[in-house]
């Protein structure tokens, strides 16, 4: 009987934390539309604080499954949506950072928390400054792109963030090894670090490639984006089952099939897709910092046995000062003592402007991907002890992510002011405007290819002719310097007046179906064309 109730309230409990996590998650969904603020910042605050509200629950996560939940699925997004060109034209200062910086930090914070922490062994020092090496994909283009930073600065940001998870995760696996066994090698670490990067790229290309037919021979929206959701799984356990980098898998896998995606992915589906990766990206993130903090009153608690509460605060200003002052260390001299001491270097790859420097070295935000590490540290070691510090190795992880998501996001906007270093919007508009232009001319030289096709009709061409010409028209006038936006005016007077006609074609079949001369099924299927042509519409 006793067992019985004992797993019935076990049950509630888990109850109470799901509805607790959904309910949290909800809320800051809302909070983040409703706020100017970027998600991440509510994110970190508010799951900090989530967990301190009298009546939370005492929840400790399983450190086996945090990283494989989480991580694929948001690394896989962050390189899928990221751009390979990009990637590939800001090759040298992104491996700088994702490589050199890593490294850099992983020993500077290894050997600030040693000298500074007493009890923290080596090993344990190291995995925690393997855990804080990495930047997160997610709060950097988050923050950045909405305060309307240059696109190669975020380029870079992002491109770093995707590759030093590889390199971070490897040498964080090489520092809970040592912790565990108690023995370490350089040599051997160098080694496999090679080896596991190799054939972490190369499980992540095998299964992009084996994703690639099977996305094109299904045109279904729900199995696609099933499959879609899969995808990381599919390159990331794989890899981890043989030990190597699985963290780089799931971001080859995630660049190979984004570069692939316009030819894979139909328009429907990419609708529905693209939404369902946006949702699921805040989600998990979400989910995890909520998580993480009903479970932060249980790791303060336990960190405050080891310390006081006025080292605790110590250790995490430290920590979290030496992260930020290693980046500004490393960036600003890898960007220009290369080409100061070489001709072949600075004619290869000008220098970027001071501003673009001090922005990169500035936006070194931690967040999911650290968080998830800390967490997934074993509970003991080899020999049955208790994994040592790893309650405050947490701690000052957390503290760490606090200050540069919190601190650097709100500060991040008035710095791109005060550098002048704001996005050209207008050279972004330029470019669109002429693609939109070429996509035009090819629409009407393909109209004018099948006019004398017997299954064309002659006042459909006209008509379809004319609606290109007028979009010709349209876009030619942002390059006239004598416009005065006439065209572009009209063009969104026209689409208020599509939009109303729109709303008025939907609350038509609302009409329809409540008097029953519809069901559902038939008004969701003209609701959906309704929906696809509204999203053509420019104007909000």
């Amino acid at each position: 009987m006793s067992v019985l109730t004992l797993a019935t309230s076990e049950a509630h409990t888990l109850d109470l934390v799901l509805l607790g996590v959904l309910v949290a998650v909800a809320a800051f969904l809302v909070l983040a539309q409703r706020s100017t603020l970027p998600y991440p910042i509510i994110l970190v605050v508010g799951g900090g604080l989530l967990g301190f509200l009298p009546g939370s629950p005492d929840t400790v996560l399983d450190p086996n499954l945090v990283l494989v939940i989480f991580l694929p699925p948001l690394l896989y997004s962050a390189a899928f949506f990221s751009s390979l060109r990009d990637l590939k034209d800001n090759l040298r200062p992104i491996s700088m950072l994702a490589v050199g910086l890593v490294i850099t930090t992983t020993f500077v914070v290894g050997v600030v928390a040693h000298a500074a922490i007493g009890g923290l062994t080596w090993a344990a020092a190291f995995t925690l400054g393997a855990i804080l090496s990495p930047t997160d994909p997610v709060a950097a283009t988050a923050i950045a792109g909405r305060l309307g930073a240059p696109r190669r600065f975020i380029t870079v940001v992002e491109g770093e963030s995707l590759v030093n998870d590889a390199s971070a995760l490897i040498a964080y696996r090489f520092g809970i090894a040592a912790v565990l066994t108690g023995s370490f090698s350089a040599l051997d670490a160098v080694g496999s670090f090679a080896v596991n990067a190799a054939a972490g790229v190369a499980i992540g290309i095998a299964a992009g490639a084996l994703i690639v037919p099977l996305r094109r021979a299904i045109d279904d929206p729900p199995t696609e984006i099933t499959i879609s959701l899969l995808t990381p799984y599919f390159a990331y356990l794989p890899a981890e089952a043989l030990g190597v980098s699985a963290v780089l898998s799931a971001v080859v896998a995630g660049i190979w099939l984004g570069w692939r995606s316009p030819e894979l992915i139909t328009p429907a589906t990419r609708i529905q897709a693209f939404a369902f990766w946006e949702i699921l990206v805040f989600v998990l993130n979400a989910a995890l910092f909520v998580l993480v903090g009903l479970e932060l009153p249980h790791v303060v608690d336990a960190a405050r046995e080891q310390t006081s509460d006025g080292r605790l605060v110590a250790y995490g200003t430290l920590i979290a000062a030496t992260v930020i002052l290693v980046r500004f260390l490393w960036v600003i001299p890898t960007t220009y003592l290369p080409r100061i001491l070489s001709t072949r270097v600075r004619e290869a790859s000008p220098a970027p402007d001071v501003g673009h420097t001090v922005l990169v070295a500035f936006t070194g935000m931690r967040g999911a991907v650290s968080l998830a590490a800390a967490l997934a540290l074993p509970a003991t070691t080899d020999s049955g002890a208790s994994f040592p510090g790893r309650d405050l190795i947490i701690f000052l992880v957390y503290v760490t992510i606090l200050v540069t998501v919190v601190g650097q996001g709100l500060t991040l906007g008035p710095l791109i002011r005060a550098l002048n270093a704001e996005d050209d919007a207008e050279a972004h508009r330029l470019r669109e405007s002429k693609a939109r232009l070429r996509a035009a001319d090819a629409a009407i030289r393909r109209i004018e290819e099948l006019v004398d096709e017997e299954w064309v009709r002659e006042d459909t061409a006209r008509r379809m002719r004319a609606v290109y010409e007028y979009r010709v028209r349209r876009f030619s006038a942002h390059f006239d310097d004598k416009d005065d936006g006439d065209m572009e005016v009209g063009s969104l007077a026209y689409q208020r007046l599509r939009r109303e006609v729109l709303n008025a074609e939907r609350g038509e079949i609302i009409r329809l179906r409540n008097q029953g001369f519809i069901n559902d099924e038939e008004m969701r299927r003209i609701e959906r064309d309704l929906d696809l042509e509204d999203a053509r519409l420019e104007i909000t």
